[in-house]
């Protein structure tokens, strides 16, 4: 894909899709190319997202690059002043406000690149995703493998005891590859026809 990127001032991209759908990896390549290029880049990632280390985003295939954690999203324009570009991984983690903080480095300049889920597990609108989405100059929607049927997976199974958890419980749960599953539309399951039913009510 060739994209014509802005000759002046900053932009925001967004990487969405399901778990090991390769988000992390992808916002890791496009922060490293900014580097080699002889930019300043940084990753700012939620303080919340310790699954790993505390101290980088890591992809779940094992890419690693250092990152700072912010506690909420008014803290991101003031750890990444004096960035070029700028990566923000889970970004649905964030409060509201991060689409505020996002603008701010846009209009500074800098090339945001946000990273994250746009649906939680019941397949509903996640955080701030879907308005980054709306705002964003450049989006890419990235496939997983289906754990059930090898199929391409844009969703993702929450599960409690190897059995889909119930929709009734907490959106936010940091897991990895044993308490959530990639899977695509016709294998995720556990009632998500009530889940949109709520989202039309």
């Amino acid at each position: 894909m060739i994209r014509t990127q802005p000759q002046r001032g900053g932009w925001l991209e967004v990487i969405c899709g399901p778990m090991f759908s390769g988000k992390s990896e992808e916002l890791i390549r496009r922060l490293r190319r900014a580097e080699i290029a002889g930019q300043r880049a940084l990753v700012v990632k939620p303080a919340i997202d310790d699954r790993y280390d505390v101290g980088h985003v890591v992809s779940h295939a094992g890419a690693k690059m250092r990152a700072v954690t912010a506690e909420a999203s008014a803290d991101v324009p003031r750890l990444a002043a004096g960035y070029d570009a700028v990566g923000i991984d889970e970004a649905q983690f964030f409060d509201d406000g991060i689409v505020d903080a996002i603008e701010e480095l846009v209009e500074r300049g800098a090339r945001v690149v946000a990273a994250g889920l746009a649906q939680d597990f019941r397949g509903l609108p996640f955080g701030a995703m879907p308005t980054l989405l709306c705002v964003a100059e450049f989006v890419d929607k990235l496939e997983a493998v289906c754990h059930r049927c090898g199929g391409p997976a844009t969703m993702t199974q929450r599960l409690v005891d190897g059995e889909p958890a119930p929709f009734a419980g907490e959106t936010i749960q940091v897991g990895a590859l044993d308490s959530y599953e990639a899977r695509c539309r016709a294998c995720h399951r556990a009632g998500h026809v009530d889940a949109h039913a709520t989202l039309r009510a």
